[in-house]
């Protein structure tokens, strides 16, 4: 079996972040969110996986390489345009061939890796076995209309859904999906929706079956389903010290403090890790926060929060919650007189303001 990884798409959601890098890219627990499928796939035994991408960046193949830190195979596949995941399929085929694949979708996050819906497709001998979960907004996903165990429709972000559950981002075929996206027409967006090929595959006989995903999965589409990706994560860390707490400070629950992280004369009250070489001095770092290498938090408070890496925090006199810090943002006491609020701010960018 062999696996396909989405890699592709322009983030709209989560700009201002996306202007400057890939989604797939941003850390969750300090590790870029596609590492996580990569991994997945690697745990199932999957050792050959191909990853789209947009065709005008090289961004991801720069940074996963040929996979040998993950102990697999990577082929990379350029996407021209986002025209759809049954087009990211449809250009997959020449390395696909034959075999049965796992496809994933790099921003979404699931509890217990793949192998339990991999054994299910097998089991059953299924066409396509896909993974479902409850969501409270189904109406953004495509949504399966169930009868008794069985999936009889799927329709692609209906406006009255069926049932509430999502077809979560993860899909299990064999060779027959290739019959499917090379027959489907394009959506009135001008895409060939996955969805359209699932009702392809039901209309034409095959067989599709489906698990339900009983723990988390995230979808990792918008700033608060990062933040909440990140808590679960966090949730199941294991505690590890390589760093230095000096004496006065006091560094509680699962927490982890990569090489050359410092505490100095503050509290650090886990789940939580530090990055790389990032110093925290006189602060509090509450619950579920991710600070990633090379920050500074100087007399400051965070918690609940993801920084990206070489951040600062100085003389911030009000706690930052519930936020999203990209790369090298400063957040700092203006020094002398006026004492004024001074920003610089990019392209839908937020500020939430006491």
């Amino acid at each position: 079996m062999k696996a396909l990884i989405t890699s592709g798409g322009r983030g709209t959601r989560l700009r201002p972040l996306t202007h400057t890098q890939n989604k797939h890219l941003i850390p969750i627990a300090n590790k870029p969110i596609i590492h996580y499928a990569i991994e997945y796939c690697a745990e199932a035994g999957i050792k050959e996986i191909g990853i789209v991408y947009n065709a005008d960046s090289t961004a991801i193949p720069d940074a996963l390489g040929d996979g040998a830190q993950f102990g697999v195979k990577l082929t990379f596949i350029p996407q021209e345009a986002p025209l759809g995941l049954a087009h990211v399929v449809k250009i997959s085929q020449d390395f696909i061939g034959d075999d049965s694949f796992v496809f994933y979708l790099g921003d979404n996050m699931v509890v217990g890796g793949l192998k339990r819906f991999i054994d299910e497709f097998e089991k059953n001998q299924s066409n396509c076995h896909l993974t479902l979960a409850r969501v409270k907004d189904p109406q953004r996903f495509g949504v399966p209309e169930i009868v008794g165990q069985r999936i009889v429709r799927i329709e692609e972000k209906p406006q009255k859904p069926k049932s509430d559950y999502a077809v979560a981002g993860i899909y299990i075929y064999d060779s027959s999906i290739f019959e499917a996206v090379n027959n489907i027409k394009p959506s009135a967006r001008g895409e060939l929706e996955i969805s359209d090929a699932h009702q392809y595959l039901l209309d034409h006989g095959y067989k599709i079956t489906y698990s339900e995903i009983t723990g988390w999965w995230k979808d990792t589409g918008k700033p608060y389903d990062l933040l909440e990706a990140n808590r679960l994560v966090l949730d199941n860390l294991q505690e590890k010290n390589e760093g230095q707490v000096d004496e006065n400070s006091l560094v509680t629950g699962k927490v982890v403090l990569e090489k050359g992280a410092k505490i100095i004369n503050s509290i650090v009250r886990g789940p939580a890790i530090i990055g790389k070489n990032t110093v925290i001095d006189n602060s509090y770092i509450g619950p579920f926060t991710s600070i990633y290498d090379n920050c500074l938090i100087q007399n400051s408070e965070v918690e609940f929060s993801i920084l990206l890496e070489r951040c600062k925090l100085i003389d911030v006199t009000i706690r930052v919650e519930h936020s999203l810090l990209g790369n090298e943002v400063e957040i700092v006491k203006t020094q002398g007189r006026p004492a004024t609020n001074r920003f610089l701010i990019g392209d839908q960018s937020r500020i939430e303001l006491l």
